[in-house]
């Protein structure tokens, strides 16, 4: 599924498609999908997550559905011969989403994001990653990575890599990291220190990340972040947004960026490499990402 936005560079805009389960409305970002299709007749799996209808197999390409009525406890479909599959593409995984309708696609920019707080979405359980107001109706966006890590724990960050890491030298040097998920900006700077990077500036999304670096660019007499870390998917600015800014920047320009995302593909390396990502890795690949911050800061 192809869309003109996905070929622009740092504009901080993205197209969100409508949906529905129950109900409520929904939003999942369009760089995730890979094509929706009808509601097709699924094989079951024995003993299988509770969540997951079965299976299904177009153009010779097994692909697991994930019933979202049941993840967000929802009413089921009143008539699933209405229903659609929205088949995504991220953390190099193909996973259907069972969904009720499809409303349609809009445009619109990370500022007008907002992040849900935490009576709404926790680090522990939450799967909702912003709100957006669209024609009077608020449109929550899930967090369709966690929602399939929940399901099968392994599809998430290989924290075991880094165990062979710990009881390295400490490395002193500064990294700055851009990640909206409480879950995983958690599980990424307690990686890193494992592997002795201990002084992380952590930020929630890419304006913080950015206003941070101008202020420390103000401040100091010589500036002394090592390297930036960046999430692609972020509130208020996303990473490539990030990415082009620092890049662009007389002074800036000269710290290493690493996008660490779920969203990795040729089209969007393209895109990262165009707005000058220095290394650009898919979001499980947490081993890989130590090795190549070593490549840049040892």
């Amino acid at each position: 599924m192809e869309t003109n936005i996905l070929m622009e560079s740092g504009t901080n805009e993205l197209e969100v498609l409508e949906f529905t389960v129950g109900n409520n409305h929904y939003g999942i970002n369009v760089a995730k999908i890979k094509e929706i299709v009808p509601f097709n007749v699924v094989t079951p799996v024995p003993n299988s997550h509770p969540s997951v209808e079965g299976i299904f197999m177009p153009r010779d390409l097994m692909i697991t559905v994930v019933d979202l009525a049941h993840v967000i406890k929802a009413d089921p479909s009143p008539d699933m011969k209405k229903d659609m599959f929205i088949i995504t593409n991220f953390n190099q995984l193909n996973v259907a989403f069972h969904v009720h309708t499809v409303v349609g696609i809009h445009r619109v920019s990370w500022a007008d994001i907002i992040t849900p707080d935490s009576t709404v979405s926790s680090k522990e359980n939450g799967i909702a990653t912003g709100i957006v107001k669209i024609d009077n109706q608020l449109i929550v966006i899930l967090d369709f990575e966690r929602i399939v890590s929940d399901i099968s724990p392994e599809t998430g960050l290989k924290v075991s890599d880094i165990e062979g890491l710990e009881g390295r030298i400490r490395n002193t040097s500064h990294i700055v990291i851009a990640e909206d998920s409480p879950l995983l900006i958690t599980l990424i700077s307690d990686s890193l220190k494992k592997a002795g990077y201990a002084n992380l500036t952590l930020c929630t999304n890419g304006q913080i990340a950015w206003d941070y670096l101008l202020n420390a660019k103000k401040n100091s007499e010589e500036l002394d972040v090592k390297c930036v870390i960046t999430d692609i998917e972020m509130p208020l600015m996303d990473g490539h947004r990030l990415t082009k800014l620092i890049k662009s920047d007389d002074e800036l320009k000269k710290i290493p960026v690493v996008i660490f995302s779920s969203l990795i593909n040729d089209q969007m390396r393209a895109k990262g490499e165009s707005l000058g990502a220095d290394v650009q890795l898919s979001k499980p690949e947490i081993g890989m990402l130590v090795k190549e911050i070593d490549k840049l800061l040892l």
